[in-house]
C-alpha cells in the first residue's frame, strides 16, 4: 500500500497549555513554545527542504510530501518532540481570534500552515486542509467565469482530487491507482472522464491548491 501523509496526529500526552486554560502561566509557557518554534524555523531554513521552499518567496519549487513529512519528524525529534498539535494549541492560547480549527485533529500538512504563521507569511492559523477548500472553491469559480463546465461526474473525481491534496500536497497519476481513486475506476477511468484535459486539470490543480 502507498503511504499517505492522511494521518491525524494524536499527542502522546496532552498539551500543558491547554491543561492549564488560559491562565498568566500557560500563556508564558505557550509563548516560550512559540517563539522557540519560531527560532527552529530561522536556525534551520537553510538545512531542511520544506524550510528552504517555505522561506522562498515566491517559491522557487513545489513542496513534496517527502520534504513536510521529514520537518515533521524533525520537529518531533527529541529533545523538542513538538506535534502540530501542541504547536497548535499553543499558538491558540496567545492568537486566539487569528487560530481556526483549534481542537480538531491535525494533519502533517499543518505543519505547512504552521510555519507559513511563524513567518508571518499568513495574517490568521488556518488547518491546511480548510486553505485547499478555500483555493479550489476559488479555481472553480473562475472556471465556471471563464465558461468552463464540469459534468456532475468530473466535479466528484475533481473534489476527490482536492481533499487527496489536502492530505499529500500534490497528485499525480500513480495515486489514481490508490484509493479512493481506485474505487472510482482508477486512471483509466480519469482518463475517460477527462480526456485530453486530465493533464492540464492536474497541473492546475497541483499549482493552485497548494500555492
Amino acid at each position: 500500500m502507498k503511504k499517505s501523509l492522511e494521518q491525524t496526529i494524536d499527542a502522546v500526552t496532552k498539551d500543558e497549555v491547554t491543561a492549564a486554560g488560559f491562565s498568566d502561566e500557560a500563556r508564558e509557557r505557550a509563548r516560550a513554545l512559540t517563539t522557540t518554534f519560531e527560532a527552529f524555523c530561522q536556525k534551520h531554513r537553510d538545512q531542511i527542504t520544506a524550510l528552504q521552499i517555505l522561506y522562498s518567496r515566491p517559491h522557487r519549487q513545489r513542496l513534496k510530501p517527502e520534504d513536510v513529512k521529514a520537518l515533521a519528524d524533525a520537529i518531533k525529534a527529541p529533545p523538542r518532540q513538538w506535534t502540530p498539535e501542541v504547536l497548535w494549541r499553543a499558538y491558540e492560547t496567545l492568537e486566539r481570534d487569528k487560530v481556526r480549527g483549534a481542537g480538531a485533529g491535525r494533519l502533517l500538512t499543518d505543519v505547512v500552515s504552521l510555519v507559513r504563521f511563524a513567518l508571518h507569511q499568513e495574517e490568521e492559523l488556518v488547518p491546511f486542509r480548510e486553505r485547499v477548500q478555500e483555493r479550489f472553491e476559488r479555481w472553480m469559480a473562475q472556471q465556471e467565469n471563464q465558461g468552463r463546465r464540469f459534468s456532475a461526474e468530473q466535479r466528484a473525481w475533481l473534489e476527490a482530487i482536492r481533499d487527496h491534496m489536502a492530505a499529500n500536497l500534490e497528485i499525480s497519476v500513480e495515486d489514481f491507482e490508490y484509493a479512493p481513486f481506485a474505487g472510482m475506476g482508477g486512471v483509466g477511468k480519469a482518463a475517460r472522464v477527462f480526456g485530453a484535459e486530465l493533464e492540464k486539470v492536474m497541473e492546475e490543480l497541483n499549482e493552485v491548491l497548494a500555492a
